[in-house]
Formats: C-alpha cells, structure tokens, sequence
C-alpha cells in the first residue's frame, strides 16, 4: 500500500490552499504516488491491457493488485480501510492506472467514486464498518446503479421502485448499463419510494449480491473498456432489510447528484489517461517512422498535430486538478467538476483520433494501441452525464453566477 505520512492532512492543506502551487509542481506525496502508480502500470498492467481488450477479460489479478497499492479506496479515511488521501492523488492515480489500461481505469473509479463515495458521505457508522470497509480495503467490489432502460440523462425519471415492506423493502424494476456488474458484491441502488414527490421521491440503497430477487442480464458486447462488465440488473421482489436506506427516504437523488460530481473528476482522470497513452504513442512513432528521407516528427503538419494534442491534454489536466483542488478544500465544485469532465473526455476522443492520424495505417490495426485508445475515449464523452449534460451543468451554473 502507497505509504501515507502522518502529517498529510497538514501537508495538504499547505501543498494546495494555493492553487498555482500545484501548477508549478506537484506536492511531494502526490509525485511519490504518480511514480509509484506509473511504475507498476509500466511493469504490470500495460502489457496485459491488449489481453484484456481482446478477449474481454476482467482483470482480476490485477484488481487485486491496486487493492495492495491502495488504490481501491482511496479518498477513504484509514480508519475504514481506505488510503486517507486526497481528490487530487485519486486524480493522479487514476490518470496513471488508466494509461495503461483503460477498463481497469473504470472499474477502479466506480469502487472509488460511484460505490465507496456515497457510502463515506452517507452512511451510518454501521453501513461504513459493514459496506465500505471491505470495499476500500479491495477485499470486495462495488458497483452503482442510477440508470434504467428509460432513462440515462433524465436521473429523476426512475421507474425501479421500493415499497416498505414488514422485513424491510422490496425493490422492483431494472437498471442499465451497471459497470462492475457481474463481478460486484454489492451495489448502490436507486428507487423511487414515493411517486407522488418525484425526484424527491427517490431514495437510495445498499443491495448486497447475490440477493434472492436480483439477476443480472447479459454482459453487454462494446466498443471499448472491454476488460471491464456491463449489463443490467433485474430486480423482482427483491427484499432487502431496513437498515439497508443509504441516508434518509427521499434522499436519493441528492446522494447521486453528490456521487455524480465527485466521480466526474474520476471520469476526467481516466480521459486523461487515455489520451497520455495516445499522445505518447503518436510522439514515439513519429520520431522513428520515416517519410521523404527524415523522421515524420520534423514535418510541419505532423508537428502541428503533436501541439494541438499536447494543448488539449494538458488545459483538461488543470481543469481535472483544478476540481479536485476545489473538493478539497471543501468548496462548490460542481462547475469545475463538470468542465473538467467535458474537457478530458473530448480531449480523448480529439487525441486519440489524431494519433491514429499521425500513425497512419500502422494506427488503424491492433498491433499498436491506439485504436483501442480511440476506442476506450469515446465512452468518457457518455457515462456519468454526456457532454451536452455537462454543457447544461456549467451554463447553468454560469447563469447562477451572474444572477441571470
């Protein structure tokens, strides 16, 4: 596990309440930790990432080895298994395990972000000793199930109901598109507990699997992240026990738009890590491929593609650190959370292209990574709010700022 020094919530506060000091260099726990994540991805994790895309494979030897680094519960305080570190190490870590591979990037992100977040922030201290614990400690693995067949953007439109019962509650109806799906042992759902109130009808739970009443559908054949499951989760008279209410009834949809925003930075990482990987592919092979008797890095339009790249990569890294700044210091991130997301994940998608671009046809098969680079980035753009919900996020905000 990633050694913590003692005085780090001292050394934090100092390293980042001044924001253009993490411009200028990172703080020395937090390049400790880049160097550390980035020696074990080289070593590995990169080598296997091709393995795992191919013949869609859960990583689970290597999960297991982010459970020894600590990097399964990150910002979890120590005294429930986690690391007790920051926002800004998870951003980092996250960046550099995705790098190498990007469904191991998510699956780290959604047991971080989607199924250990809600819990620290909202669970009783029984629900964090029994739910988060494990979890953070990589000894088991969550998942988060927000979205239905229905309703992907619209958050407050969910169908799954939970009806009090004498036992407790029984959940019914699906949920979609639930990374970690299949190899999760327990998953934050949300259901509507009261019609009538409409979002704020909707509560939150802790469903253990597997519990009678839960069946999963089928993992889901996708364009990219692989390495990592996705399918739906069916629940049909699905009893749980009382004590399983995240937080109180009615507040389900605050606890996911809470959850969204953190793992937004989470998604921004894992973006960046993608397309680190396909910048430093596109730089590589320009330096050793050779057209018109020279390397084609010393040609104006490959030069100029290499920049535009490097721009875009390193404007969403300082958005990315920027949000996770904010989180830390206990500020409103909500806008920054979002831009950062929107700029990571369209950078991807931008730098990936442009890589395969720059590797000409040598890009478009999968001896070299960066198809399935651009293929890994174009999902950034979709899960945990597309970009056009993070245009509306930040105009929105904008137009509070200004009192408009």
């Amino acid at each position: 596990m990633f050694a913590r020094p003692t005085n780090f919530s001292s050394l934090v506060f100092r390293s980042v309440r001044n924001f253009h000091g993490i411009i200028s260099s990172l703080p020395e726990t937090h390049a400790s930790l880049r160097s550390t994540v980035r020696e074990f991805v080289d070593k590995e994790l990169k080598p296997h990432a091709a393995k795992y895309d191919r013949e869609h494979l859960f990583p689970k030897e290597k999960i297991a080895q982010l459970a020894g680094l600590g990097l399964l519960g990150v910002e979890v305080p120590e005294e429930y298994g986690g690391s007790g570190l920051d926002s800004l190490a998870y951003a980092i870590a996250l960046e550099e395990i995705s790098r190498g591979c990007a469904s191991t990037g998510v699956i780290m992100s959604v047991n971080n972000s989607l199924y250990s977040g809600p819990v620290l922030k909202f669970g009783t201290s029984k629900q964090k000793e029994d739910w988060l614990t494990p979890y953070a400690r990589g000894e088991k693995l969550g998942c988060f199930a927000l979205s239905e067949p229905g309703n992907g953007s619209d958050a407050g439109a969910a169908s799954t109901t939970a009806r009090a019962t004498d036992q407790g509650w029984s959940l019914n109806g699906t949920k979609s598109w639930i990374t970690n799906g299949y190899e999760a042992d327990a998953a934050v759902v949300f259901a509507t507990t009261d019609k009538s109130l409409k979002h704020k009808g909707i509560s939150a739970f802790l469903v253990a699997k597997p519990t009678s009443g839960l069946s999963l559908g089928k993992k889901e054949d996708k364009l990219g992240i692989r390495g990592s499951s996705t399918c739906n989760l069916i629940f049909e008279d699905c009893s749980i026990p009382q004590e399983n209410l995240l937080g109180e009834p009615g507040q389900g949809f605050k606890i996911a738009m809470a959850t969204l925003d953190s793992g937004r930075i989470g998604i921004a990482a894992q973006a960046l890590g993608i397309a680190q990987a396909a910048y430093e592919t596109a730089v590589e092979y320009s330096a050793q491929r050779k057209a018109f008797g020279k390397p084609i890095s010393s040609l104006q339009a490959i030069q100029f593609k290499l920049a535009d790249m490097a721009v875009r990569l390193e404007s969403a890294r300082l958005l990315t650190w920027r949000a996770a700044y904010l989180k830390d210091t206990h500020q409103n991130y909500t806008k920054e959370a979002a831009m950062a997301k929107l700029a990571a994940s369209e950078a991807a998608t931008y730098v990936s292209h442009q890589a395969i671009q720059v590797c000409g046809g040598m890009g478009y098969v999968s001896e070299m990574p960066v198809e399935r680079h651009y293929r890994d980035a174009r999902i950034t753009e979709i899960y945990e709010g597309t970009s056009e919900i993070q245009r509306l996020v930040i105009a929105g905000r904008i137009l509070k700022e200004f009192e408009l």
